[in-house]
């Protein structure tokens, strides 16, 4: 079974895309949501550099900017 490689442009995309992918090992997906809604609104808030920090390192671990990781925080608490 053939995994998907991390890509880091647009070409590469591309060119994985362009293969026979019936082989590709599907258990390792997990879902991603996509940001289609304009952001119209800007928030300033004081925390500690700790808090921040952790913000980051976890942002990190999910492989996306610490912004839409406290988008997507706060998004998921207003669900619950």
């Amino acid at each position: 079974m053939k995994t998907v490689p991390r890509m880091k442009t647009d070409e590469e995309a591309e060119a994985f895309l362009a293969q026979d992918l019936s082989d590709l090992d599907y258990s390792t997906f997990k879902p991603l949501p996509f940001e289609f809604k304009k952001k119209e609104s800007t928030m300033t808030i004081r925390i500690p550099t700790a808090l921040m920090d952790a913000v980051k390192a976890k942002a990190k671990e999910k492989d996306m900017p610490y912004a839409r990781y406290v988008r997507m925080v706060l998004e998921s608490a207003l669900r619950a």
